[in-house]
């Protein structure tokens, strides 16, 4: 056992200094930095689809009463600020080059990590009491048309979703994101300190 202690303690005491070259962490940023945009691109996507999706209920399905319209508006307009969110954060990331200005870019990225946050703190309490509300006043016609137990079963589904997606997808989706935007971010400090010494 105390061999096994003598061995640990050489292997902790022996550090190792990984040294990337810039070239490798500008490669590897610019990676991470793609990635970003992409996914951006992708969750307004997304919202898009989701609200032409909804707007073609409207479109296509004549309902009774005024409570499913001013439902499908509710979200709609929940889909839309989500949209105008979404794509002010996406122009933060895209609208510049960080290979020739990476302060601005830093400073940039720095300003997209606070507008990511306030998105998934203030926005989405918003953005679920916005869906929540749509989504009650639409399923008041709706659930109308059906049996007791479907009407149940579909009031506990949407409540048990809501309540999945805000606490363990959300928390999920905020760490990932977090970690993503941070360690990008110093990356493109110890870049900028990389060029300060050459």
């Amino acid at each position: 056992m105390q061999e096994f202690d003598h061995i640990q303690s050489l292997w902790q005491s022996h550090t190792v200094e990984v040294k990337l070259s810039s070239d490798e962490m500008l490669a590897q940023a610019k990676k991470e930095v793609n990635s970003m945009r992409n996914r951006s691109v992708l969750n307004i996507a997304g919202m898009a689809i989701s609200f032409l999706a909804v707007a073609s209920l409207w479109v296509f399905f004549d309902f009774q009463s005024w409570t499913t319209y001013a439902g499908i508006t509710v979200v709609l307009l929940a889909i839309a600020a989500s949209i105008l969110m979404l794509y002010k954060g996406h122009r933060l990331i895209s609208n510049n080059d960080f290979t020739s200005h990476p302060n601005e870019f830093l400073m940039r990225l720095k300003a997209y990590q606070i507008s990511r946050s306030s998105l998934h703190d203030k926005m989405y309490w918003i953005y679920a009491a916005a869906l929540s509300i749509g989504s009650a006043l639409y399923l008041i016609e709706i659930l109308t048309y059906m049996d007791l137990w479907a009407q149940v079963l579909i009031v506990v589904f949407t409540l048990l979703w809501m309540i999945f997606c805000s606490t363990l997808v959300r928390k999920a989706v905020i760490k990932r994101d977090k970690e993503r935007i941070s360690l990008l971010i110093e990356k493109f400090e110890r870049l900028a300190n990389q060029f300060k010494e050459h």
